[in-house]
């Protein structure tokens, strides 16, 4: 009886708020959750196709061992929106979906794949600072890299004390590489070397523009320890 009425709940459910792609507007399963099949297969351009260890044209520096997206960054268009939606709307499902997606990726890019199997590793999602947090309520980096986490379950996400934002910086967006590095720099802190010492730490984030910000993450935990950077993020802009 009890499944019986599960299902007819589910039916209704169903009906009243029928489940869709946030993309594209097509009926979805349970199990796509935020985003079909298509979407998360066919629709966006893989931003690094051949493989390389950066999808960036960025000069990768010192310590940093590869720097991959995802997905190559469509300003106004629909990826833009799903990083909207994820942002600012508190879609935090999707951005356990594009971190899933991310984490699939990764196993295909055979210096990643081999790289991450190697440990000690740690999984560092860029930190907010406490006043954004507590205005926003999530960390999207933190949402995306719980879903690269179900993909990579071995590799612990750092805590969130550990390394922390010091400096409520404004935007990076619409800055000139100049104004972004003197926004982000001496953002960071880290509270617990322990978590990072000797590790190899991925940082994790929505998109990579300039590198200003996980450069400068990356430095920080440098500096306090760890032995190797790789950034990961979706969309590549």
């Amino acid at each position: 009886m009890k499944h019986f009425f599960n299902n007819i709940t589910k039916g209704l459910s169903g009906i009243v708020f029928p489940r869709v792609c946030v993309c594209c507007g097509r009926e979805n399963t349970a199990q796509q959750r935020q985003l079909c099949s298509f979407c998360l297969n066919d629709r966006f351009e893989d931003a690094n196709p051949e493989n390389e260890r950066a999808s960036s044209d960025t000069l990768l520096p010192e310590g940093i061992l590869a720097q991959q997206a995802l997905w190559n960054f469509d300003k106004g268009g629909v990826l833009q929106d799903l990083m909207h939606l994820l942002k600012y709307e508190r879609l935090i499902t999707l951005g356990i979906d594009l971190g899933r997606k991310l984490g699939e990726r990764i196993r295909k890019h055979p210096f990643l794949n081999h790289t991450l199997l190697q440990g000690p590793i740690s999984i560092l999602p860029v930190p907010l600072h406490y006043l954004k947090y507590r205005f926003r309520g999530f960390n999207q980096a933190f949402k995306i890299a719980l879903g690269f986490q179900q993909v990579w379950p071995q590799i612990p996400i750092c805590d969130i004390k550990s390394v922390v934002r010091i400096k409520n910086t404004r935007t990076q967006t619409g800055l000139t590489l100049e104004k972004r590095l003197r926004n982000i720099k001496d953002a960071f802190s880290v509270n617990n070397p322990s978590m990072i010492s000797d590790h190899s730490v991925v940082i994790v984030d929505d998109v990579f523009t300039t590198g200003a910000t996980t450069f400068e993450l990356a430095q920080t935990v440098l500096a306090s320890g760890a032995r190797a950077i790789i950034i990961l993020t979706v969309a590549q802009a």
